[in-house]
């Protein structure tokens, strides 16, 4: 094993030193609980604008700049969640 001095480090090299704490299970289970709360209230607006928006689009009673308002929100919808699943 070779000793490399820290003071004077090879040329084109880096080096980091980090301290990271470790998780424990409580703390893991809250985190997550935390996650998919959080998730599942994302969704649910989600859902909650989507179906406002269909209900626009599909009712006899609202305005063609109401509908035309609601094509554009789905219209946005849409391509953010196919930007998200394409970049994944």
């Amino acid at each position: 094993m070779s000793n490399i001095d820290l003071n004077s480090p090879p040329p084109n090299h880096k080096f980091s030193v980090s301290i990271d704490r470790e998780e424990t299970t409580a703390e893991v289970k809250v985190r997550l609980f935390k996650e998919v709360a959080l998730f599942c209230v994302a969704i649910a607006f989600v859902v909650l604008i989507a179906v406002l928006r269909y209900s626009t689009l599909t009712s006899t009673a609202s305005t063609a700049e109401e509908k035309k308002w609601a094509m554009s929100v789905i219209s946005a919808a849409t391509g953010g969640i196919i930007g998200y699943l394409v970049r994944k």
